[in-house]
C-alpha cells in the first residue's frame, strides 16, 4: 500500500480545529489532575479519573449504536494504541505531579518535531525545508521558554521524554487503523486499559481519603480528557500529520496562563520572547501551507 495522502490536505482545517481544541481541554486536564494531587494518590487519581471518563466513554459508545462492536478493541491495531495511551498517561501524570506545569508541557513540544519526521519518512509526506526550519525555530522559542535549570531538568524530566514517543506511537498507530472504527470506541479501548492498570497499582500504593473537592476535580478533569480524546482522534484523521503537530505548540500558552490563574506563574522577558517565536512559527507554517495547496492547484496536482 502506498502512503500517499496529498488527498488529505483538503481536511487540514478541519484537522487544525480539532487539534486547537484536544490541546485546550488536554491542558485544563492537565491543570485539575495536578490540583487533585492534593486530594489523592497518583494511582488514585488516575484510577478514579479513569473509571469516570469510561462510564462516559462507554456511554457513548452505546448512545452511538457501537455496543455490538466492542469486540474490535480486542484488534492488535487497538490494542498497540491503547497500550501507547496507557504509557503516555502514566509517564505524564507521575511527571506532573513532581514538576511545574510549565516546564513539563514545554518538554512535551518536542512531539511535533518527532512527528513532522515520522510523516517525512514513513508516510512520505511533502515536507518542504522552509516547514522545516519553522518547526526548527518553533522548537527553540520553546527553549527559550523552559529555559533549561535543574528544576526543570531533572529525573522526572525523563518521564516527559518517555511521554512524548508514546504520544508519537499512538497518533501514528491511529492513523493506520483507518476512519472506519469509530473514535467512541478507541476511547473507550484507551480508558478501560488505563483504568485497570491504575486499578492495578492503586492495590500496591494504598487509598486515601479523599475529599468532595477532590473528586470534583477528577469529574472536570474527566470530562475535559473524554473531550480532548475525541478532537485528537479526529485531527489524526483529517489532514497532514506534519501540518497539523505543530498546532500542539499551542498548549504552551494555555499551560503559562493557566499557570498565571491558578499558581500566579509569570513569565520573564525571555520567555515571553520565547512564546511569541512559537506563535509566529505556527503563523508561519499556515501561511507556506496555504501557499503550497495553491500552488499544487495551479499545477493540478
Amino acid at each position: 500500500m502506498s502512503f500517499t495522502f496529498s488527498s488529505l490536505s483538503q481536511g487540514n482545517p478541519r484537522g487544525i480545529l480539532s487539534m486547537l481544541g484536544a490541546i485546550l481541554l488536554f491542558v485544563s486536564n492537565d491543570a485539575l489532575i495536578k490540583l487533585s494531587s492534593q486530594h489523592a494518590s497518583f494511582a488514585q487519581a488516575v484510577f478514579l479519573r479513569g473509571l469516570m471518563v469510561t462510564a462516559l466513554a462507554f456511554f457513548l459508545v452505546l448512545t452511538q449504536g457501537h455496543g455490538r462492536k466492542l469486540a474490535i478493541l480486542l484488534q492488535p491495531k487497538v490494542l498497540l494504541r491503547s497500550s501507547a495511551d496507557l504509557g503516555a498517561t502514566a509517564f505524564y501524570v507521575l511527571a506532573l505531579f513532581h514538576m511545574p506545569l510549565g516546564n513539563l508541557t514545554s518538554i512535551s513540544m518536542a512531539s511535533p518535531l518527532l512527528m513532522t519526521a515520522v510523516a517525512a519518512i514513513l508516510l512520505r509526506e511533502q515536507v518542504g525545508w522552509r516547514r522545516w526550519c519553522a518547526v526548527g525555530i518553533g522548537f527553540c522559542g520553546v527553549l527559550l521558554i523552559v529555559q533549561p535549570a535543574s528544576e526543570g531538568f531533572n529525573s522526572w524530566s525523563l518521564l516527559a521524554i518517555g511521554c512524548m514517543f508514546c504520544v508519537m506511537l499512538r497518533d501514528l498507530t491511529t492513523r493506520f487503523i483507518g476512519a472506519a472504527l469509530p473514535a467512541t470506541l478507541l476511547v473507550l479501548g484507551s480508558c478501560l486499559i488505563i483504568m485497570l492498570v491504575a486499578g492495578l497499582l492503586m492495590l500496591f500504593e494504598g487509598w486515601r481519603a479523599i475529599s468532595l473537592h477532590g473528586v470534583l476535580l477528577l469529574a472536570g478533569s474527566a470530562f475535559c480528557l473524554v473531550g480532548g480524546y475525541m478532537l485528537s482522534v479526529d485531527c489524526m484523521r483529517h489532514g497532514e500529520l506534519s501540518v497539523i503537530s505543530p498546532f500542539r505548540y499551542t498548549a504552551l500558552v494555555w499551560s503559562l496562563l493557566f499557570g498565571y490563574l491558578i499558581w500566579n506563574e509569570v513569565p520573564n522577558l525571555v520567555a515571553a520572547i520565547g512564546i511569541a517565536i512559537v506563535l509566529a512559527s505556527g503563523l508561519y507554517l499556515i501561511h507556506r501551507e496555504r501557499i503550497r495547496v495553491r500552488e499544487a492547484g495551479a499545477t493540478g496536482k
